[in-house]
């Protein structure tokens, strides 16, 4: 019985040694206040993604990028990977365009976007297209 209790305390006496220790490295949290200006800008992001996919879900814009050789997806894709502040120019130009050439409009901005980033290297979708690095 004596002999377990010294094991114990020896036992103890290194866990509580390791315990300090692991206590000494740990990383302290920190948290801040996230201002309702950044929600409501997530948020309108997330509206005008949507509302964009579901744009493309028309049989028009859906024949107009297969005529230019785009795929759906690769749209799909660009759609997602836009900043808020890039969706928030998209939605001023969609509003500021007219009725009937909102279509061509959309068109014609994500070949302008997919052209900028073939030059910026990040896709090589257009063969033409030069890399600028």
């Amino acid at each position: 019985m004596q002999a377990i209790r010294g094991y114990m305390q020896s036992i103890s006496g290194i866990m509580a040694m390791v315990m300090m220790l692991a206590s000494m490295w740990a990383i302290p949290a920190s948290a801040s206040i996230v201002g309702t200006g950044e929600l409501l800008t997530e948020q309108r992001a997330d509206i005008d993604r949507q509302a964009l996919m579901e744009m493309l879900e028309r049989d028009d814009v859906k024949g107009t990028l297969a005529s230019m050789g785009v795929g759906e997806q690769e749209v799909r894709d660009r759609i997602q990977s836009l900043t808020p502040s890039e969706l928030a120019d998209f939605k001023q130009q969609l509003a500021a365009a007219p009725a009937g050439e909102g279509v061509v409009g959309i068109i014609v901005l994500f070949l302008l976007v997919f052209i900028i980033t073939d030059m910026l290297c990040a896709t090589d979708i257009f063969p033409f297209v030069r890399c600028l690095r």
